[in-house]
């Protein structure tokens, strides 16, 4: 093995975040490599557009985040973490120990999917699931939709059902009137938002919206057919082609948790100038708590400047923080999943899609440990991202372990990867060449 060159700051994940810690850091000429899992950079909120459709803030920081400024390891996944100064990286099959002073992570956050009978059938899918798919050119139109979520992400989605030529049969939002009625009057003071609010129903107007809704069931032989809703008091039956539904948005922690960084609720707990727990890592945007791309600019920004020692930072970060600090917590007690969705679960509806264990067999008096020995819950490939989360709402259970590898599966297999130290030349490792 030869001696790994060690960098000034690794940031992990390439959205606005990620986008802004690499950004500030490098700007001070500091050594920074930033690992995202996608081809491109962006995100989930930019890396889909284009040129003009890009605001001009993101098109500022990928002209700046790039080669030889900011090294670049995309389609790369950290799976393990020696210490906080040594992290296991995949980079496309080559596996590198990666040497590094300081850490940001700015891994966002994933949808919350809380299981319904049905929610496993082809045809329902995650809100933000189903934006990327017409992002990546899956063919909607004329295809009935049902959008049934909470939060403002079901919004964009909505919009884009429509553009592509979808019937969207329904817009339905968990939250009661009275709640988001008090959620939009707070907009006000935000017409950025608010205005961006209004295009969406512009956009979406032909489609009712009902507020106090949710699925309560999917059906369908070989793929969705209906949805059963409960819309207000009552239930409704909706042909439909595509259910896209989600509890909201979670932060994504299992790196965190990994390195032991403490938590606070679900997120991420960290200090005003975002560091962590642990000391050497930092943490920015919808990991340490879901309020948005504005407050993930500001935090990664933040993180950046102090992850490599840049103590002085503008006045307006720390007024910025505050103030998009304040609009997540209002995010999070809005669109907090209602205790109503734990009824939706029946002895055979599905807990772990990837074990394939149904309510049935899991007792509510166990603990996630118990319901893994007996049932294999959450030792599926996703190591309990889905079932953790929705075992902790409808049974209360906590502690599912984070265990390496955190990414499945690894070309040739964990225990077959080749792992090298990451090289002189600051350049990732190439992976290996294809099989003849």
């Amino acid at each position: 093995m030869t001696e790994a060159r060690r960098l000034d700051l690794v940031v992990i994940g390439g959205g606005p975040a990620g986008l802004a810690a690499a950004e500030a850091a490098s700007r001070h000429g500091k050594q920074v490599l930033l690992i995202d899992q996608a081809p491109r950079l962006g995100g989930q909120i930019w890396r889909h557009r284009e040129g003009d459709a890009l605001p001009r803030v993101a098109r500022d920081a990928l002209q700046v985040v790039r080669p030889p400024r900011v090294s670049l390891a995309l389609g790369a996944s950290v799976v393990d973490a020696l210490s906080a100064e040594r992290l296991v990286v995949d980079f496309g099959g080559r596996v590198a120990i990666v040497e590094t002073n300081a850490v940001v992570l700015a891994t966002g956050a994933m949808e919350r999917f809380l299981p319904f009978p049905g929610w496993t059938l082809p045809g329902v899918v995650g809100v933000g699931g189903l934006q990327a798919l017409i992002k990546s050119g899956t063919p909607i139109a004329g295809a009935r939709v049902v959008i049934a979520g909470t939060g403002p992400l079901i919004w964009p989605v909505a919009e884009a059902v429509v553009r592509a030529g979808g019937d969207l049969e329904l817009i339905a939002e968990q939250a009661g009137l009275g709640t988001l009625t008090g959620f939009g009057a707070s907009l006000l003071a935000r017409p950025g938002l608010l205005g961006r609010a209004i295009r969406y129903r512009r956009v979406t107007w032909r489609a009712p919206f009902r507020t106090g809704s949710w699925p309560l069931r999917a059906e369908g032989g070989g793929r969705l057919a209906t949805v059963v809703m409960r819309v207000g008091a009552r239930e409704r039956r909706i042909p439909a082609d595509w259910l896209a539904t989600a509890a909201g948005l979670l932060p994504r922690t299992d790196l965190g948790r990994l390195l032991g960084c403490r938590m606070v609720g679900e997120a991420l707990d960290v200090d005003a100038s975002q560091a962590t727990s642990v000391p050497g890592i930092w943490a920015a945007g919808e990991c340490t708590g879901v309020s948005g791309d504005e407050g993930a600019r500001i935090e990664g920004t933040i993180a950046g400047l102090a992850a490599v020692g840049i103590a002085e930072r503008p006045g307006y970060l720390a007024r910025g923080r505050g103030r998009t600090r304040a609009f997540g917590a209002r995010l999070t007690r809005t669109f907090a999943p209602r205790e109503e969705l734990r009824t939706r679960v029946d002895p055979s509806t599905v807990i772990c899609r990837c074990e394939d264990v149904r309510a049935g067999a899991l007792d509510p008096a166990w603990d996630f440990r118990q319901a893994k020995l007996w049932t294999r819950l959450g030792m599926g490939a996703c190591q309990g991202r889905v079932c953790g989360s929705a075992c902790r709402f409808l049974y209360g259970w906590d502690g599912n372990t984070v265990r390496p590898p955190l990414e499945q599966p690894l070309v040739g297999g964990w225990a077959a990867a080749l792992i090298e130290p990451y090289p002189d030349d600051g350049a990732p490792p190439s992976p290996p060449p294809p099989a003849p």
